[in-house]
Order: structure tokens, then C-alpha cells, then sequence
């Protein structure tokens, strides 16, 4: 039977407790006049700083390992294809079809890790992604199908966080650190870069008439989102891809239930029947041996 650490899927599901409350940050900054383009390139631009300076002795890494390229190109693919996705898409749509990255991760664990497809690890997918259907289908928005660019959006953003997941478990040799410094640049980069494509569009508005209250909550999230990033290093490289992947999935139900406690959505049967589907599909579905990916 396969060793699955329970500090690792800890470390994941912290991550996915703090992207799943990150709505009421988002909300609060787009109140506050700060377009959440440009409220994910301020905060990844603090989290990064912080992570430079706490992580100096990691840079030389980066030069050492050009694969850190990789990851951080497809941080910033994810965090900018998502961020379109939900600011000119149906929410509910967009984390559906963002949520079929464990599909991608299966195939890429296979083609890059060498991590078998078996019975168990399809079973596994299946459970997460039925838990997933049950908590966000809603009859009115139909097939889980891409129709509108945010739609395809979507889709890149969670075929390029898989990208992201089973690059990470690749480069588990690599320090923390480094693979934190690679994820958190790309991720300023690229979405300070599409702010500035979109403002000068006409599309959004440039943050220049922000309130100063704005600014510490900008910085109370690039603390969280530092932690969150650490805890996705320590549980990827960790973890096989395809329970990564599944672990991930937690993130909608921390969102659904955050969502009702502060009044913002209804929790349905169908939440709690579909979370516990999510939470349970890494324990109830396990390989009988182990198996080591290959980095290969």
C-alpha cells in the first residue's frame, strides 16, 4: 500500500484553504477600487520581495537549474489565464473547467514522471472530479463545456497549473526555495505584464486612484499567498502528481463553505456530499505498492 505523508497533504490543504478564502481578498481590493489584475500582480510583487529576501542563498539555484524557467512561465500561464477567466467569466463555469487540471496531471505524471496510470490512481481522479461536478453543477449552465474565451481561459489556466504541479515534483531535488523564487516571479512577471496590456486596452482601470487602506491588505495576502506557495512546494515535491491533484480539489469546498458562513452563497446537501467525495479520494482509493516516480 502507497506511504502517503500526512504532513505533505497537510502542507496542500493549507494551500488550498488560503486560495480558497482568497475571494474575500479579491472582493474586498475590487471594492476598494483595485482591479483583481492588478491586486494579483501587487500582491505576487510583495510575496516575491519577501521571498527574495528571505530566500538570497537560493538565487544561485536559478542559474544552476534553467528548468526553473518552466515553472515560472507556467505560474504566470496559470495565474493569468485564471485571473482573465474569473474577471470577464461565469465564476461557477470557470473554477468548474479550471478544476479538470487532475485530467492533465494524469497524462503529464505519465508522460514526464513515468508515474503509472492505474486502476486506482483513474479511480482517484474519478471520486475528486465527481466531488467537484456535485459541488458546482448547476442545471442552468449545462455541460461543462468551453463556449466563450474566458471558458478556454479556464481550460489553459488548470492545464497549465498541471504543468506547474508535475514540474515541481520533477525538480523535487531543487530547494524550496528556488522553486518558490521561480513561481512567485513568474507569477509578478506575467501578471504585472497583462495588467499593463489590459489597462492600456481600455479593458481596466490603471490603479491610480487606490485608497491607502488598499495597501496593507495588498500586504496581509502577499504573507499568505508566501505561505501558501511554501506549503505547494513542500507538498508537490512530496507527493505523486496524481494525488496532488485530487488533494487540490479541497480548494472548492473551502471556497463553498467560506462563501456561506459569510453570506455570500447558500450550502447545499449537494456541498457537503461532493466535499467529502474530495476530501475522502486520496485515503479511500491507494495504491497496494509503492512506486517511486521517476524524475527522470
Amino acid at each position: 500500500m502507497q506511504h502517503i505523508p500526512k504532513p505533505a497533504v497537510a502542507a496542500l490543504l493549507l494551500n488550498t484553504t488560503i486560495w480558497g478564502l482568497s475571494w474575500t481578498g479579491m472582493r474586498a481590493l475590487e471594492g476598494m477600487g483595485l482591479h483583481p489584475l492588478w491586486a494579483t500582480a501587487a500582491i505576487f510583487v510583495g510575496c516575491a520581495a519577501m521571498l527574495l529576501a528571505l530566500k538570497r542563498r537560493d538565487i544561485p539555484q536559478l542559474l544552476r537549474h534553467p528548468e526553473l524557467l518552466g515553472v515560472a512561465l507556467a505560474t504566470g500561464l496559470t495565474n493569468a489565464a485564471f485571473n482573465v477567466a474569473i474577471a470577464y467569466g461565469d465564476v461557477v463555469r470557470v473554477i468548474l473547467l479550471f478544476y479538470l487540471m487532475p485530467i492533465w496531471t494524469v497524462v503529464l505524471a505519465r508522460v514526464v514522471l513515468h508515474e503509472a496510470i492505474t486502476p486506482r490512481s483513474l479511480g482517484r481522479v474519478a471520486l475528486g472530479l465527481g466531488g467537484a461536478v456535485i459541488v458546482l453543477y448547476q442545471p442552468r449552465l449545462g455541460l461543462p463545456l468551453p463556449q466563450t474565451l474566458p471558458d478556454w481561459m479556464a481550460v489553459l489556466g488548470g492545464l497549465s497549473f498541471a504543468i506547474n504541479n508535475v514540474l515541481l515534483r520533477r525538480l523535487h531535488g531543487v530547494s524550496d526555495g528556488a522553486r518558490a523564487i521561480a513561481m512567485l516571479s513568474g507569477g509578478a512577471t506575467l501578471a504585472c505584464l497583462l495588467g499593463v496590456v489590459f489597462s492600456l486596452s481600455g479593458l481596466v482601470a490603471w490603479p491610480v486612484a487606490v485608497p491607502g487602506a488598499a495597501w496593507p491588505l495588498v500586504g496581509v495576502w502577499a504573507v499568505l499567498f508566501l505561505v501558501s506557495n511554501l506549503c505547494l512546494q513542500y507538498g508537490v515535491a512530496r507527493l505523486p502528481a496524481n494525488i496532488t491533484a485530487v488533494v487540490m480539489l479541497a480548494e472548492i469546498l473551502v471556497a463553498s463553505l467560506s462563501a456561506w458562513l459569510l453570506g455570500a452563497a447558500e450550502l447545499r446537501p449537494q456541498d457537503l456530499i461532493g466535499g467529502a467525495l474530495i476530501i475522502a479520494a486520496p485515503w479511500l482509493i491507494r495504491d497496494r505498492r509503492a512506486a517511486a516516480p521517476s524524475a527522470a
